[in-house]
């Protein structure tokens, strides 16, 4: 391959199909699944934990932000249109700023954390949820189909999953996408990849702009 660096497999870390090569810069791979569009980096090419943990930290993400909550308000509106009280949430992948589950919690809703490094609370797996949301958190997962599985199973009949992660363009705009750039983003979701989510889970699904994803699960469970 063009870095030289070997693959840990080819398998599509969403779906399971045939991920195959697609683009390299020089320094990562990025393979593509042909059957949902999942983009992901190979296992060798990514950063060790703490040098993740260290690059998070350089993020200035505040909870009193006014650019930030604004920026998350592109995600905290549409969803809070569809919420109705006592509606209880999990905002999975938090980070050491959880200025979306402020704005949530703002707006009447009582909003519990998760982050595997900044609010590592495993009990809140042990529960379910009217509504989970994980803004910038979908392109970190290691294991996205086993991360995002346990997630859904914690949604309680007609609950929401609403995501924020920037969608794959085209190859040709890729090749220049600032998204990838970042050491920690390691997996990219396209639409079809939220298609494919939404089918497997029989899901209503609504994409709003390039980068929030609302999964709403069935009723019947």
């Amino acid at each position: 391959m063009p870095t030289g660096v070997p693959f840990n497999g080819d398998v599509c870390l969403l779906c399971g199909g045939v991920a195959a090569p697609w683009f390299a810069d020089g320094s990562r791979d990025y393979l593509r699944c042909g059957h949902c569009g999942f983009v992901h980096v190979p296992a060798a090419q990514r950063l060790p934990l703490e040098a993740e943990r260290a690059y998070y930290l350089t993020h200035r993400n505040a909870v009193d932000d006014p650019g930030y909550r604004t920026w998350l308000s592109h995600l905290a509106t549409p969803l809070l249109e569809r919420l109705q009280p006592p509606a209880s949430g999990l905002d999975f992948g938090c980070g050491p700023e959880p200025a979306l589950a402020a704005m949530l919690a703002e707006a009447g809703f009582s909003v519990s954390l998760y982050d595997p490094q900044f609010a590592p609370d495993a009990s809140v797996f042990s529960r379910e949820w009217d509504f989970i949301t994980a803004t910038e958190v979908l392109e970190h997962l290691h294991q996205p189909a086993t991360e995002l599985g346990r997630l859904w199973s914690l949604l309680r009949p007609g609950g929401w999953l609403a995501v924020m992660t920037r969608r794959v363009p085209a190859l040709a705009e890729f090749a220049h996408w600032h998204y990838r750039r970042d050491p920690t983003h390691i997996g990219f979701f396209a639409e079809q990849s939220f298609a494919w989510l939404a089918a497997r889970w029989q899901a209503e699904l609504e994409l709003l702009g390039d980068d929030v994803a609302l999964l709403r699960k069935p009723l019947a469970g």
